[in-house]
């Protein structure tokens, strides 16, 4: 959670609106693709009693698995009858839609997410990609009429330029709908520039929080990925754009913070992004418990400014 961002009892808390959520978002996107259903329910397990007393933010989309992340979360909820202890975000996903936001095309999404997700209402859905092919006029209603009826608390866009999204924060007052409450972006150490140049005042300026997906990027600031090594992952390629000069110079600064805190690296890299002006809670998968172990410590270490300064100096785009 990054200065300044709201709390109540100390937890994050989604400005403008009220989802109290854990500084950690588990990413859901591995659920069905690399992590079978018996080792999605024990990290699900781990997650939600790691972070105890905060409600367990979780995300997924439609598209992840081809909805098979949202029934191994659903059937997990409803196994476990945790529903309660989850504030659980979604997305209406382009896929091979011709026009992903249309009206149609969300009520849809939105009632097989539902059905998937076994439950009743979704509490952050999101715009997964923009759809410059539907009027936004169109999209927001389509989300208002879902937040209307109960089905959706909150709707936040994902990917959007800032012109987008000032344009839907305008469109949104405009006919008095529910607007974007949030943006999921992609935004880490090794990706900096697009989100601190561009989206982060459009943000700021609508009092929006952030939520970086690929906060780990895609798996490179764990470490394993480095010049000449050969890693089984089907992560490698993603990260292995990222060996070289700058990102050897972004591992050597995390080593020497994790070194000093005595914490895994991927939890320094989650605490200096959660540090972020307008990040709430940055977005990480773990396909295994002991994965996900790496990532928990990042909730209660704190980072001194020399560390951080050491941090932004290594990864200065």
């Amino acid at each position: 959670m990054s200065y300044g961002t709201p709390s109540v009892g100390g937890m994050p808390q989604l400005p403008g609106t009220d989802l109290i959520v854990s500084d950690l978002c588990l990413g859901g996107n591995v659920f069905g693709w690399t992590a079978d259903a018996p080792t999605s329910f024990a990290v699900l397990d781990r997650f939600v009693d790691a972070v105890a007393p905060q409600p367990a933010f979780v995300d997924t989309a439609e598209m992840y698995g081809n909805g098979a992340s949202e029934q191994i979360i659903g059937d997990w909820m409803a196994a476990r009858g945790a529903r309660d202890r989850i504030v659980l975000a979604t997305k209406a996903s382009p896929g091979k839609k011709e026009h992903p936001l249309a009206a149609g095309e969300i009520r849809i999404a939105a009632e097989r997410s539902l059905r998937n997700l076994r439950t009743d209402h979704i509490d952050l859905y999101y715009a997964h990609y923009d759809d410059a092919t539907t009027p936004l006029d169109e999209t927001l209603s389509a989300f208002d009429e879902l937040v209307q009826a109960g089905k959706v608390r909150h709707v936040a866009a994902s990917n959007y330029s800032a012109a987008r999204l000032t344009e839907a924060r305008e469109t949104a007052q405009r006919l008095g709908s529910s607007g974007y409450a949030a943006l999921q972006m992609h935004y880490n150490l090794m990706e900096r520039a697009v989100f601190e140049d561009e989206l982060r005042d459009a943000v700021q300026a609508q009092g929006l929080g952030t939520l970086p997906y690929f906060a780990l990027a895609k798996g490179f600031l764990t470490g394993k990925y480095r010049a000449g090594e050969q890693v089984d992952s089907p992560r490698a390629k993603g990260a292995a754009a990222y060996v070289g000069e700058r990102g050897d110079r972004v591992l050597a600064a995390l080593g020497d913070v994790a070194r000093e805190h005595g914490v895994p690296v991927p939890a320094v890299a989650l605490r200096w992004l959660a540090d972020q002006p307008t990040v709430v809670a940055p977005i990480a998968s773990g396909r295994t418990v002991e994965q996900l172990a790496d990532l928990l410590p990042m909730r209660d270490l704190v980072l001194t400014d020399a560390q951080r300064k050491a941090l932004d100096e290594a990864s200065a785009p």
